[in-house]
């Protein structure tokens, strides 16, 4: 098995970044998901609510990033390294951590909704429900990396094209690593374990429940049914429609790169 693609998300939600390489934190990978726009009360504000963040590219630079989206002006971002803590949710039902607000004018006129740029200064203020004391997570919905098989996706291509619909690419399940080489579903067989991954191990924590985001096209922010209708014929589970597996890094972290060979542990 190997990588054969690897995606950071700078912006919680936005379009996605691909890497040759890239560096491995306790938290997820180097600038993935430090960034999220937040609604009035300080909850996240995600494609589920708004797809037009497929839109919304964030390039980052030292000390901060580059917001630019179609017929808007871009806008260079510092981290706010001087400003207050103030407290948000990635979800509603989930605990407030601690974050810095950057900007909000042009996140508003951007969604059409009030809205502000959050950037999490401190990664360690998050810990992750149900894992290992001193486990951490960004910005991202729960665990700090996920994984995502390319033989798993050609299945569900498969049955998608088998039912007369349209195949839909790797960047519908937003992951952070793709790799190849192993049979399709064969990464529900590695919970519990762990993974080597280049220079690093990972857990391999649990399953991804998916939701409507999938349905969601990432470079148009057009909805559809698939392919989440599909999942849930095919892969229902007490734990949700399931595709990719999510993972926590093990100490010593390293790099990834593309190409890098992967094994069970």
């Amino acid at each position: 098995m190997r990588i054969t693609a690897l995606y950071t998300h700078p912006v919680k939600g936005g379009h996605r970044l691909e890497h040759d390489q890239v560096v491995v934190e306790p938290w997820g990978l180097a600038g993935d998901r430090r960034w999220m726009l937040v609604d009035d009360d300080g909850v996240g504000i995600t494609q589920r609510d708004n797809p037009r963040l497929t839109q919304l590219r964030a390039r980052p630079r030292p000390g901060g990033l580059v917001l630019s989206a179609p017929g808007r002006p871009d806008l260079d971002v510092p981290e706010p390294v001087d400003q207050p803590d103030e407290f948000v949710r990635v979800f509603r039902s989930q605990e407030k951590l601690p974050a810095r607000i950057a900007e909000s004018r042009w996140s508003s006129e951007f969604l059409g909704r009030p809205a502000r740029l959050a950037w999490q200064a401190d990664p360690n203020g998050r810990p992750i429900a149900a894992a290992a004391r001193g486990d951490r997570v960004s910005l991202a919905d729960g665990y700090p990396l996920l994984l995502a098989n390319t033989a798993s996706l050609d299945a569900v291509n498969d049955w998608l094209v088998e039912a007369g619909e349209e195949p839909v690419p790797m960047t519908r399940f937003r992951p952070n690593v793709v790799v190849t080489g192993a049979p399709a579903w064969a990464e529900d067989d590695w919970l519990g374990g762990r993974l080597r991954i280049g220079e690093v191990t990972f857990r391999a924590a649990k399953s991804c429940a998916r939701c409507v985001v999938t349905t969601i096209d990432q470079e148009t922010g057009e909805r559809t049914g698939q392919p989440l209708k599909m999942l849930g014929r095919h892969r229902r589970y007490d734990d949700g429609l399931l595709f990719a597996i999510n993972l926590i890094p093990d100490e010593p972290l390293g790099v990834l790169r593309v190409g890098d060979p992967v094994s069970l542990v």
